[in-house]
């Protein structure tokens, strides 16, 4: 059988992956998307949410996505507050800071379903799926991908975008260093008694962190991080029971929650690999890095990833080849310094907050209250995180 011949073929159609592949749509660029199966929709609401940073709500707009979204299952987060484990605060406001918002919450598969209706319009792409790649030969003018359908492309690029245990990193012999934290983050949907006015609360509880987002209507999305154990024992809880230690952990601050999707938990790890691109081929989002969840950037590390190769891709010369690894460094170190940022930033709030070192409780929390106390950082910190830096 004749290989399909390509210029790009991204491997994966989760969020980043197909958002890569919207934003080639107007390139001279032949793309070629393999997925083993098409998003789908809860019945209700999805557990599964994600804190989209105003930077990268602006990007899903470029690429014709978020306007699609509908409106009444978006969130805007105004305000953020944190509490410390010796009742240290730090708040942040969108309005003192002079952005909009702080954050869109929005959930996972509402993306991933309006990502993946505008791929399957897209006049220079062709998806295949449900397939995924079981071969990659790397040759000095393409690579080569035979498919699980018995098919085959040939590509000038193949990038993975196909998650933490990327088949296609693992393929190529570029190596990722785990670090596991023993905690798994437990999420589940609750609507609640009392409206929670577009904040988004979190605490850290000692060998916990508890986020409360705010959900459209009086609803929230909640994210435990929490040891194996305890987030064992959660989910063995009866809905009634459940919803009750949900709310008394953060203080029965919205009152009586209702359970509006089962519980459900993932490991925790922190991922990092220390080269992201090789001759032909690049990674991205979740195949690149892996962070904490307790900051809820990990998918606008994506988002960014892709709009990062994605203008490589698109103000790269034609006669230039845009497998040459030096071209694809570029991509790379391009989008090191904030990964690393975000992932060095998560471990070290983690571990500070989980160490019970004589004397750390005081001062981790003096430092929430000093940074509290300081307008000019807190507004700097909110500018980055939103991307209005």
């Amino acid at each position: 059988m004749h290989a399909s011949r390509f210029d790009v073929v991204i491997l994966g159609g989760g969020l980043a992956g197909l958002a890569l592949a919207c934003a080639l749509r107007e390139t001279r660029l032949k793309i070629g998307l393999v997925e083993q199966q098409a998003p789908t929709r809860p019945s209700g609401w999805d557990a599964r949410v994600y804190a989209v940073s105003p930077a990268n709500a602006t990007f899903l707009q470029e690429i014709g996505v978020w306007k699609h979204l509908p409106v009444e299952r978006l969130a805007s987060v105004q305000t953020m507050r944190i509490t410390g484990d010796a009742g240290a605060h730090l708040v942040f406001s969108a309005y003192e800071s002079g952005v909009s918002e702080l954050a869109w919450i929005a959930e996972s598969s509402l993306m991933a379903c309006e990502l993946w209706e505008n791929v399957k319009r897209q006049a220079n792409l062709t998806l295949f799926s449900p397939a995924q790649a079981k071969a990659v030969e790397i040759g000095d003018g393409h690579a080569h991908l035979l498919l699980s359908d018995g098919g085959s492309v040939t590509t000038r690029l193949v990038v993975g975008a196909d998650g933490r245990d990327s088949w296609l990193r693992q393929a190529v012999g570029l190596p990722a260093i785990d670090f596991h934290y023993g905690d798994m983050g437990v999420v589940a949907n609750f609507s609640c008694e009392l409206p929670h006015r577009s904040i988004a609360r979190q605490w850290f509880l000692g060998d916990s962190v508890l986020a409360w987002l705010p959900l459209a209507g009086d609803r929230i999305s909640l994210v435990w991080s929490l040891p194996d154990e305890h987030a064992r024992e959660l989910l063995t809880l009866g809905a009634e029971e459940f919803c009750r230690r949900v709310a008394a952990a953060g203080g029965n601050e919205l009152g009586r929650f209702t359970l509006l999707t089962p519980a459900a938990a993932f490991s925790l790890r922190l991922m990092q690999v220390p080269q992201t691109v090789a001759f032909r081929v690049a990674l991205l989002g979740d195949a690149a890095h892996a962070i904490h969840p307790l900051s809820g950037h990990g998918i606008n590390l994506g988002f960014q990833d892709a709009r990062a190769l994605a203008h490589l891709l698109a103000t790269t010369p034609e006669w230039q080849d845009i497998g040459s690894q030096r071209l694809l460094r570029r991509y790379e170190r391009a989008r090191r310094e904030e990964t690393l940022l975000m992932q060095g930033a998560t471990h070290a709030l983690q571990q500070l907050f989980r160490r019970a070192m004589p004397g750390l409780r005081q001062l981790r929390n003096a430092g929430m209250n000093l940074t509290n106390a300081l307008p000019v950082i807190k507004n700097l910190l909110v500018r980055y995180a939103s991307g209005h830096f």
